[in-house]
């Protein structure tokens, strides 16, 4: 699995172990969960960079070269992209549990998929190419209205414009710093965000699905969840299934929405193709998304896993942040106090070690974030 510093790798890693697989984890640090995790078998100390891709891509195929592995799987954006991008090469040495080229980049790309949700009659914020698109359209425009890259993740240059200068303003500036940009219809915040996780096997057929609402998220404006909570919405893993089946996608699929008060639909808002930061939740309700991937590799039958438990998932380390400045924090439900039905996604009385070496590693990469959403 690369990249270990992802979080994604605990319960990732913890589940491959128990049904019997050898785990191997590619890490930039002994700081990464991945490798202060007790659950790999082996822990690498290798060179992975989001800005020097080619040189990332060297190094992974270097050590492909080196040691046999059956399967590789993404853990983060950075390493999807370079495994679907290296796809045809890498293929030759291993399996890669990612999407061809096309159809990855098809997906990560929220003005694309905005376009197959339209184009499909899904539910989703109207969206305008670019500047052009918009000032062609901009008589119907209503205010607020929102501007973002087309590609990233964790709300990174989410931007709600006030009027038409503030939005043309911004665009040319984003568009500087985070390549090609959209612009969307806003949605009103007051209504619940949602992350819908599915398997479609190398048949077409969905064989798993588990939908939970984000609770809590930090930065309080729009950011990443603190709290998740399971719930049971057929209408969304509807909604997803027909998107996935509609642009051919196999294997494990993220897919964000939220919920439009004014009409009580949730929106499609994009596709994350790889597996989620937030997976636990799904292992802890009973869903093994990494049975399904090992299942799929060795060409049996992926049993359906769609009966969902109720659980929360908590992220206390960004959830303390949330708790420091939110205006709510001693009348949210449910209450930051309380720790019934949840599981941490870092902390584990069984695996300890890591719960400290996140936190180390934390406080870095907490600066680093707070410069990159800073235009």
């Amino acid at each position: 699995m690369i990249e270990g510093r992802a979080r994604q790798v605990l319960p990732m890693s913890k589940a491959l172990r128990e049904i019997g697989c050898e785990v191997t984890t590619y890490n930039g640090s002994r700081l990464d969960p991945g490798y202060a995790s007790k659950y790999p078998h082996r822990k690498l100390l290798a060179y992975c960079d989001a800005h020097d891709s080619e040189g990332s891509y060297e190094a992974i195929r270097t050590e492909l070269e080196k040691y046999h592995y059956d399967i590789v799987i993404p853990m983060n954006d950075d390493v999807a992209i370079i495994l679907s991008k290296h796809k045809a090469e890498l293929e030759k040495l291993t399996t890669i549990h990612v999407n061809d080229w096309e159809l990855f980049t098809m997906a990560s790309d929220k003005l694309k998929t905005m376009v197959a949700c339209m184009k499909h009659h899904l539910p989703c914020p109207k969206t305008y190419l670019n500047l052009e698109d918009f000032a062609a359209d901009k008589a119907n425009v209503r205010y607020p209205i929102v501007c973002k890259p087309r590609t990233g993740c964790a709300a990174v240059g989410f931007y709600v414009a006030k009027d038409e200068q503030d939005l043309v303003d911004y665009y040319k500036k984003a568009e500087s710093k985070y390549g090609p940009c959209l612009i969307q219809e806003y949605i009103p915040q007051d209504g619940l965000q949602y992350k819908a996780e599915l398997y479609i096997d190398r048949n077409g057929e969905m064989k798993a699905a588990c939908v939970f609402a984000k609770v809590r998220w930090y930065p309080i404006d729009g950011g990443s969840s603190t709290l998740n909570e399971t719930v049971d919405r057929p209408d969304i893993v509807e909604d997803c299934r027909k998107l996935l089946e509609a642009i051919g996608w196999r294997g494990y699929a993220d897919i964000d929405l939220i919920e439009d008060t004014r009409d009580g639909r949730a929106k499609i808002m994009e596709i994350n193709p790889r597996i989620t930061g937030s997976v636990k939740i799904c292992f802890e309700a009973g869903v093994n998304f990494a049975k399904m991937i090992i299942d799929d590799y060795l060409q049996k039958d992926v049993k359906p896993q769609f009966e969902v438990k109720h659980k929360y998932l908590r992220y206390m380390h960004t959830d303390v942040l949330w708790f420091l400045r939110s205006k709510n924090r001693f009348s949210c439900k449910p209450s930051w106090f309380s720790f019934k039905n949840t599981t941490d996604q870092i902390f584990s009385w069984s695996d300890l070690w890591v719960f400290f070496a996140f936190t180390l590693q934390g406080f870095a990469k907490l600066s680093k974030d707070k410069k990159k959403r800073t235009l």
